[in-house]
């Protein structure tokens, strides 16, 4: 079966890469550290871009790094609409996503990129469709439940189901982000390219029973600003130091091996990892914060 690699490699030139955030930029910030100080970085970083210049670290990574930031303020575009809801909940709101992607894509077009990185980039976009995109997720998304990824969804969602599960690690993981449709089963649902070692949970006191019990007397609808409950607090808690240990371990690495080729598709979509010349299809690969990576061979092969 033939493999195509996610990101063909040239002799002419290095993949350009493009990062994107909304906010903190840790991710990016890890990614373009490690690239400056690699000898021979296998890509070269183009452009930041952004849909929050005024709130998000883009200017200050771009000015740190030597790299142009590519900025449209999501929120104003769509106020300029007379929507006061960023949103792709409606018909009208995912046509004004539609028409705020094209405009950040006529912006992006000169730095001619192949890939992209979403470091913390909370907007949809199909410019996914456009080039390979990587997202990175706080949760495992190896674990399934009822034959479904179980660890998926929005804020601190993937942590709460990880500790309401009972389980007693975290976990990282690295995606290739595949274009939207509207649909809630569009999310997470790229190629698992990479997971991080495992990150243990500290109930620190809680009963499981109890942060059970509160999570059904939840709300409907998330409140604006969360739901303020001890289940949601640990998950914050547990969020920075998977972002700490599992996201700055996964995310770099990833990014260097898809940089190198060293990830392919075949024409049913399943991966596979390049060990010297030869592809072998995988489920995915363990990156451990000690630098080792541990390649998980699709069964029967």
């Amino acid at each position: 079966m033939a493999v195509q690699a996610l990101l063909p490699l040239s002799d002419a030139d290095l993949p350009r890469l493009a990062i994107f955030l909304s906010g903190g930029g840790s991710n990016a910030e890890r990614i373009l550290s490690r690239a400056a100080a690699a000898a021979s970085p296998p890509f070269r970083p183009v452009a930041l871009v952004t849909d929050a210049p005024q709130t998000s670290r883009a200017g200050e990574l771009g000015a740190r790094f030597g790299l142009p930031v590519v900025a449209l303020d999501i929120r104003r575009f769509y106020e300029e609409r007379g929507e006061g809801r960023v949103s792709i909940a409606t018909p009208r709101g995912q046509a004004i996503r539609e028409e705020w992607t094209q405009a950040l894509r006529a912006r992006l077009a000169p730095h001619r990129v192949d890939f992209g990185v979403f470091a913390g980039f909370v907007p949809l976009t199909n410019l996914t469709a456009d080039f390979p995109c990587l997202n990175v997720h706080p949760g495992d998304l190896t674990y399934l439940k009822d034959g479904k990824r179980h660890l998926v969804g929005l804020h601190t969602l993937p942590i709460e189901r990880a500790i309401l599960e009972g389980l007693d690690y975290l976990r990282s993981s690295v995606i290739r982000a595949l274009p939207y449709t509207g649909r809630g089963e569009d999310m997470d649902n790229g190629p698992i390219l990479g997971i991080s070692g495992p990150v243990p949970i500290d109930l620190a006191g809680a009963e499981l029973d109890a942060l059970r019990r509160e999570q059904a007397q939840r709300p409907g609808k998330r409140p604006r600003g969360g739901y303020g409950d001890r289940l949601e607090q640990l998950a914050a808690a547990h969020q920075e130091r998977l972002k700490e240990h599992g996201d700055w371990t996964v995310f770099p690495a990833v990014v260097f091996d898809v940089a190198r080729g060293r990830f392919g598709l075949d024409e049913r979509d399943g991966l596979h990892y390049r060990i010297g010349a030869a592809w072998h299809p995988i489920e995915t690969v363990v990156y451990d914060e000690n630098g080792s990576r541990e390649v998980l061979f699709r069964a029967g092969q």
